[in-house]
């Protein structure tokens, strides 16, 4: 079983293209999770472009109204990050090398170059209670660096696997999964967990998660999109029937 894990930056975006609360977030996330979901992923960035730090503030309290259902957090470790993650506590925190302007996530940590940085943020996680997640590269050489940051997981940054997969190329989709699962396969040797993020759909999802070891898929772009061709309820019981989980959240 995978927990799926539902990015809802996007309903933001479209809420704030229009200067309302019009589509409500939270109402949706309640929609969501009376699915069965049992994962909440924002990424907050600093222009507020989406979600905006009210709303990372108004999920953590409704999110105490599901004490089954993990809050994950993801950004870059700047100040004001860190005293979201301070005040709010999410499950779990997840660490990535964006700059401040940047469109969208497409690269992975270079732990070792940012080893001691990040030792230290993943000690303050810890302090604060706040399970580690580092954005990572499928790159097997990290996963030493990886491990002496204390850091609890590792998302893996599946975007070039998806270009990949929608390519058609088999041997070339083949060639990257195998970096893929020897990177997964080290951070478990490691006992690290590996958790997964970035361009994943229903398309891809299934073959993804035949490698095993993956605890958590964050994923929003593409069910947004394919929730305004299928309805978002059908499209989140397609998805936990992949990630193993039934509407109601059971086996």
């Amino acid at each position: 079983m995978t927990l799926l894990s539902v990015n809802v930056n996007k309903i933001a975006l479209l809420r704030n293209s229009r200067g309302t609360n019009f589509p409500d977030l939270l109402v949706f996330v309640r929609r969501i999770l009376a699915q069965g979901v049992r994962g909440i992923t924002v990424h907050p960035r600093p222009d507020e472009r989406h979600i905006t730090r009210q709303d990372a503030h108004d999920l953590a309290t409704l999110l105490r109204d599901y004490p089954d259902v993990e809050y994950n957090i993801e950004g870059y470790p700047s100040t004001d990050f860190m005293k979201l993650i301070e005040a709010l506590r999410p499950a779990q925190c997840t660490l990535v090398p964006d700059e401040p302007g940047q469109l969208t996530s497409d690269h992975g940590w270079d732990v070792r170059a940012h080893e001691a940085r990040l030792k230290d943020i993943v000690q303050q996680l810890k302090v604060w209670g706040v399970r580690s997640s580092l954005f990572l590269d499928p790159d097997v050489s990290q996963i030493d660096a990886v491990a002496r940051t204390g850091a609890n997981r590792i998302e893996l940054y599946t975007e070039e696997y998806a270009r990949v997969f929608a390519s058609g190329d088999i041997d070339k989709c083949k060639e990257v999964m195998a970096r893929y699962q020897q990177t997964a396969d080290a951070a478990v040797a490691a006992g690290i967990g590996v958790n997964a993020g970035h361009d994943l759909s229903l398309k891809n999802l299934g073959t993804f998660l035949g490698m095993g070891n993956i605890i958590e898929v964050s994923i929003g772009h593409a069910l947004i999109v394919e929730s305004l061709e299928m309805g978002i309820d059908d499209v989140i019981a397609l998805y936990l029937t992949i990630t193993g989980l039934s509407e109601d959240g059971s086996h």
